[in-house]
């Protein structure tokens, strides 16, 4: 063969209706050295546990490294090394759907509005090398009906990407997995991302005629409108002229469609979400996810557990029944279980300077502590990984009482690049203790 054929790092392999990149090779020639000698990228992942845990339960001891993994906690313990448990940070806000709302804007949801949050802020700081600034992925569908004054339904996520707009997750795998990983350069598939940008020009010439005879609020809402509409234009332009690569994975994985529908089997259909986050971030497909474990407002039953009877929320409410904690305990254990799950994955991918997870950070949570009386100080809160380089796994990280939540999310958005002394006016300040 001679050495004077090469073929470029961004050659693709393709089949019908499919896309996969290639790992490599030495016809790459230069390119493949130079793209083995970048650095890999640093993602963030946002997962979402509702309804609390019971403290007692949770709560470790020991200070920094010498810590000692709780009940709940211990499906961890072959990552202890990896992880970083804070206490004393709290969230705030009343009743599920507004501690739902500022799990991560540290804001309180009001008239309808919150503020952007730490997955968005992030996603618009890096966003723009991968195909998808970010994802959002859930398993269970809105629910309807009113809180006190605000909608269950915006319980359903955790990500804003304005005051004002939800970003709503995906719960139909293979809806998601199609999004990400079909093929869209194909001729038919650039006629109908064509056909699809002639209609959003349509859109916006009759939006904007429409702004121009509207209220000062209206003008304003059709401005987000339009704003959604561009993101969707700079996707379909993305999609028929990807962005170069600026990291190209060490390794690739095999893209498995999943079947059609949503799984009955509720541990199937968590592990296929976290499956599809890891994949996005493997593929370099997008390094920016959030997961929704349920809605915030859960009432998923978990009778298939051994000693399980009731539904999450009723159990959370559980007035210090032994009955009633016990099944609250095994629920909760059985979604650090699922943490575990997905960390042990990312942990095992090579990107040939570290793990996937040394080159990610991953915040784990739920926006209240126990759900007995919603409580909001103390939150449960795990942190995983070393982003890239710029975070400590320290153990077990005691903050000073009251610490509001805002203050993390400020610590990892200056670790992300962000020049910023506040996050949504939020936060009192950094915690030092993650490096």
């Amino acid at each position: 063969m001679s050495k004077r054929w090469h073929i470029s790092r961004r050659t693709f392999l393709k089949g019908v209706g499919a896309s996969l990149a290639l790992p490599y090779l030495e016809i790459m020639g230069g390119q493949a050295k130079a793209a083995a000698a970048a650095t890999p990228p640093t993602r963030l992942a946002c997962i979402f546990q509702p309804n609390g845990v019971f403290p007692k339960a949770w709560d470790v001891t020991g200070m920094g490294k010498q810590f000692e993994l709780s009940p709940i906690l211990q499906p961890l313990r072959g990552l202890k090394d990896e992880l970083t448990i804070l206490s004393n940070l709290d969230n705030i806000g009343k009743g599920h759907v507004q501690m739902t709302g500022s799990f991560l804007t540290g804001t309180k949801i009001g008239n309808g509005k919150n503020a952007v949050s730490l997955d968005q802020m992030v996603a618009q700081a890096i966003g723009h090398e991968t195909a998808f600034p970010s994802i959002a992925l859930g398993t269970e569908p809105p629910r309807q009906g009113a809180a006190g004054r605000d909608p269950i339904s915006f319980a359903n996520t955790v990500s804003w990407s304005s005051e004002t707009t939800r970003v709503s997750p995906e719960i139909n795998p293979r809806v998601a997995f199609d999004r990400l990983f079909r093929d869209q350069s194909g001729p038919e598939a650039k006629l109908k991302a064509a056909q699809r940008k002639s209609v959003v020009d349509l859109v916006l010439e009759d939006a904007k005629s429409l702004q121009r005879k509207a209220s000062n609020r209206d003008q304003h809402k059709i401005a987000e409108y339009l704003d959604s509409v561009r993101s969707v234009e700079v996707q379909i332009e993305k999609t028929l002229n990807p962005p170069e690569r600026t990291w190209t994975p060490l390794t690739q994985p095999e893209l498995t469609r999943p079947e059609a529908g949503i799984p009955q089997d509720r541990s199937a259909h968590l592990k296929m979400m976290m499956d599809l986050m890891v994949l996005s971030f493997w593929t370099d497909t997008t390094r920016v996810g959030t997961l929704m474990t349920a809605h915030g407002f859960s009432r998923q039953n978990f009778s298939f557990l051994d000693g399980v009877t009731s539904d999450h929320h009723g159990m959370s409410h559980h007035k210090n029944q032994e009955q009633a904690v016990d099944e609250y305990t095994r629920v909760s254990r059985w979604y650090i279980e699922q943490l575990a799950y997905f960390l042990e994955k990312m942990h095992s991918i090579d990107e040939g300077n570290g793990s996937l997870l040394d080159n990610s950070t991953v915040l784990y949570g739920s926006s209240m502590k126990d759900g007995n009386g919603h409580k909001k100080e103390n939150l449960p809160i795990v942190l995983a990984g070393r982003g890239g380089g710029a975070l400590k796994p320290g153990g077990h990280v005691v903050c000073d009482e009251h610490t509001p939540l805002a203050n993390l999310h400020l610590t990892l958005l200056q670790k992300y690049g962000v020049e910023t002394d506040h996050f949504n006016h939020a936060s009192t300040g950094t915690i030092a203790q993650l490096g």
